[in-house]
């Protein structure tokens, strides 16, 4: 055998075990690739199985709470107990986060309507309260924050609000009288998941608002029209409580005859 061909063979020999310059490059992403999309499903898994636990651990303290605060009027089983409170089967969570959040529950006195008064228990506790009752018979849930941001349209909020809400609530949610004792409340610094809890769930002698009748799109215009209230108040100075022509009139009664009454008599003490 030639030295040449010794040569060429020791050539081709050398060239086929030389590895690729990307070969590094390959082996180093692929290894990436594997340890971080292991990790990832690990996280994702470890996360889930955290969050089940806290969420069961949630509905276990509002299992407390309610056999403590709520069971004597609402039965252990959300049953109801005869005249003295109603069943919560459906409710949800979002009248529970309603009720109690906004401290008419658990309830002061009988009454024609439940009053809000000082919240007695915690956000946590509030959150635990709403996931127990769910727990057990699912209804209308906590809304999203999406729809709680007030950034909605409220030219918009302000129509629908009008045609749906401002013939109990008056036209700037000034509140009004009911009958039987009832009344719709001022909605003036309410919460906005407050204001939506109440258009799905209908508290009191509120009608229910479900996604048929308002779109969560809707309730937001309407919860941007009331918080727009709030921040811009009557540009035509003393408002009287802004409730309307009953306010005003008793204000011309009194203030107006009262005028006139003072000038006649004045009038009529000069010329004696």
């Amino acid at each position: 055998m030639t030295r040449n061909s010794k040569s060429t063979r020791i050539g081709k020999t050398s060239r086929r075990g030389r590895r690729h310059p990307l070969a590094t490059i390959a082996l180093v992403t692929i290894g990436l690739l594997s340890t971080g999309g292991a990790y990832a499903l690990f996280s994702s898994t470890a996360s889930a199985e955290t969050s089940s636990v806290n969420t069961q651990a949630s509905v276990d303290e509002g299992k407390k709470l309610f056999s403590s605060n709520c069971a004597t009027c609402h039965g252990l089983n959300l049953q109801g107990v005869d005249n003295v409170g109603p069943s919560l089967y459906g409710v949800g969570a979002a009248s529970v986060s309603f009720q109690v959040g906004t401290g008419r529950m658990p309830l002061a006195n009988q009454g024609p309507q439940a009053e809000k008064k000082a919240v007695q228990f915690t956000e946590e506790q509030v959150s635990s309260l709403a996931l127990y009752v769910a727990s057990l018979s699912p209804g209308p849930a906590i809304p999203s924050a999406e729809y709680l941001g007030a950034n909605g349209n409220a030219s918009t909020g302000a129509e629908l609000f009008r045609v749906n809400c401002a013939m109990c609530h008056n036209v700037a949610g000034a509140g009004g009288a009911l009958t039987q004792g009832k009344w719709a409340p001022a909605l003036a610094g309410v919460l906005p998941v407050h204001i939506y809890e109440a258009m799905v769930t209908g508290p009191q002698s509120m009608p229910v608002f479900n996604d048929t009748n308002l779109t969560p799109t809707q309730k937001a215009d309407i919860i941007t029209y009331l918080k727009y209230l709030d921040k811009n108040p009557s540009p035509g100075g003393f408002d009287l409580g802004a409730v309307g022509p009953v306010s005003e009139g008793l204000f011309i009664w009194i203030f107006g005859l009262g005028a006139i009454v003072a000038v006649t008599i004045w009038i009529a003490a000069k010329a004696n």
